[in-house]
C-alpha cells in the first residue's frame, strides 16, 4: 500500500490529483477500517477491482449509527454526534484530531466567503446548542472566534437581542452572516420582518420536528420575503462528513476540490445515474481519512457537469436528521 498523508487532499487542484489521492485513500481504508473492509468483502470488491474513483464502493451512511467506523484503533480526540429523537440511534463520527476538521472547514469557508474577519457572524442554532457533540456548533464557534468581531456570537431563543444586534450592524453597513437552522430562521422572520442590506442569510436545513417539512423553494421564498433579500444561501454538511458545500442562492451546492458527489440509480445502488438525473447521492469526502471517505447517503439529488449538485429530498426509509433538506 502506498503511503499517504492524512492531509494530502488539501493539495488537490486537478482531476488527476483527485484520482490519485482517492485511490490511495481507498487502499488505506480497505486495509485499516474493518467495517469498510467487511462491507467491501460482502459486495465482492477488493483493491484489485478498483481502477477509478467511480469504482470505489460507498458505505451506507447508516453504519455510523451501528458501528465504530474508523481507520484507527486508539481513543478519538472528539466524537461528533448527529441529532435525533430518543427513539433514534445517533450517528457517531470519531475524529483523531479536531485540527484536521479545522483545516478542512476553514479553507472551504474562505473559498466562498473570504476571511472570517470580514464578517460579523451570527449563529441562530437553538436545536444544536441544546445538545452536545454537534460538528456544526464546533465549526461555527471557531468561525465566530476567527471573525474577531465583538458582536459575533450564538443565539438560542433571544430573538429580541438578535434583532437589536442586526439593526445596529445594518446601520453601520457592517457585512454580516446570519446562519441558522431553518425553523428558527422562519420563526425569527415572522416575528421580526425587516429589510437586510448588509447581511447574508444562510440556512442549514432541517425543521427538526418543530415545523412541517417544506420544499427548499418554499423555505427560501418565506425567508426572502421576511428579510427583504433576493437570495438565501445554504450550507450542506452532516455529522459523517468533515467537508461542507455551499450554495449562494440558486439551489446548486459547490463542493471543495477533494469532494465528489454522484447520483446513483434509485433501484441500483451500484449504478451511476449520471448528471441531470435524480438519484440517491454518493459522496466521496477525502477529508474523512480517519473514518470512511466513501459514503452512500440518504439524500436524493441531482448532479451537474461542473461538479455542483442539488438536494431534492430524502429516501423514504431514512430518519429525520438535523441537516436534512426538504422533501420534493
Amino acid at each position: 500500500m502506498k503511503d499517504i498523508r492524512s492531509t494530502a487532499y488539501l493539495a488537490i487542484k486537478t482531476p488527476e490529483e483527485y484520482e490519485k489521492i482517492a485511490l490511495q485513500t481507498f487502499e488505506h481504508q480497505y486495509a485499516s477500517n474493518p467495517v469498510y473492509r467487511s462491507f467491501c468483502t460482502l459486495i465482492h470488491r477488493a483493491p484489485a477491482d478498483i481502477h477509478h474513483s467511480i469504482d470505489i464502493p460507498a458505505l451506507p451512511i447508516g453504519f455510523f449509527k451501528s458501528h465504530r467506523v474508523t481507520s484507527f484503533d486508539h481513543t478519538p480526540e472528539i466524537t461528533f454526534t448527529s441529532s435525533g429523537t430518543t427513539a433514534q440511534r445517533t450517528a457517531q463520527h470519531h475524529l483523531v484530531s479536531t485540527k484536521q476538521y479545522r483545516h478542512t472547514f476553514l479553507p472551504i469557508f474562505e473559498q466562498h466567503y473570504g476571511q472570517p474577519n470580514r464578517w460579523t457572524i451570527l449563529a441562530l442554532l437553538p436545536a444544536y446548542l441544546e445538545r452536545q457533540g454537534s460538528s456544526l456548533v464546533y465549526m461555527m464557534d471557531h468561525l465566530i472566534k476567527k471573525s474577531k468581531h465583538p458582536q459575533s456570537g450564538f443565539y438560542l431563543n433571544d430573538f429580541k437581542s438578535l434583532n437589536a444586534t442586526l439593526q445596529a450592524l445594518e446601520e453601520k453597513k457592517q457585512p454580516t452572516l446570519l446562519l441558522g437552522v431553518s425553523f428558527a430562521l422562519i420563526d425569527f422572520a415572522e416575528q421580526y420582518p425587516q429589510q437586510l442590506n448588509s447581511t447574508i442569510v444562510m440556512e442549514t436545513g432541517g425543521m427538526k420536528g418543530r415545523r412541517e417539512e417544506i420544499t427548499r423553494e418554499a423555505l427560501h421564498s418565506i425567508l426572502s420575503a421576511g428579510f427583504g433579500v433576493t437570495d438565501i444561501h445554504s450550507e450542506y454538511g452532516m455529522t459523517e462528513l468533515l467537508s461542507q458545500a455551499y450554495s449562494k442562492g440558486n439551489g446548486r451546492f459547490f463542493p471543495p476540490p477533494w469532494m465528489r458527489v454522484r447520483a446513483m440509480e434509485i433501484n441500483d445502488p451500484f449504478a451511476c445515474a449520471g448528471n441531470n438525473k435524480i438519484g440517491r447521492l454518493n459522496i466521496q469526502d477525502l477529508a474523512n481519512y480517519h473514518s470512511c471517505a466513501f459514503l452512500a447517503t440518504d439524500d436524493l439529488g441531482r448532479t451537474h457537469a461542473d461538479g455542483s449538485f442539488e438536494i431534492l429530498g430524502r429516501m423514504d426509509t431514512s430518519d429525520i436528521r438535523g441537516c436534512n433538506l426538504m422533501v420534493v
